[in-house]
């Protein structure tokens, strides 16, 4: 069956500021505009993966009382992970238009 309608496509980015401190100026940097979500979702599986693995290291450095809660972070971590490489996945797996 054919669809009537066709999907639509899929977003990209805004231009988005982040990085804001209390020192009295505008932020440093920002997201570009126009990115595909494809490729900004590559960075952040990226992203995510370097936060796992340099906290993970982090942890022989962390006393006792505080690993409860590094695990939790690192757990964290390893969810938004498998989130993203799902929607990946989802989108990688879609055909060509």
């Amino acid at each position: 069956m054919k669809k009537i309608v066709p999907d639509p496509p899929l977003p990209s980015t805004q231009q988005h500021a982040f990085g804001h401190c209390d020192a009295g100026h505008p932020p440093i940097f920002c997201v570009n505009p126009n990115i595909t979500a494809h490729d900004a979702l590559v960075h952040v599986a990226l992203y995510l993966r370097s936060a796992y693995a340099s906290g993970y290291q982090a942890l022989d450095h962390v006393h006792e009382k505080g690993k409860g809660l590094f695990w939790a972070n690192l757990h964290a971590v390893e969810m938004a992970d498998g989130l993203v490489e799902a929607m990946l996945e989802g989108i990688e797996s879609q055909p060509v238009r």
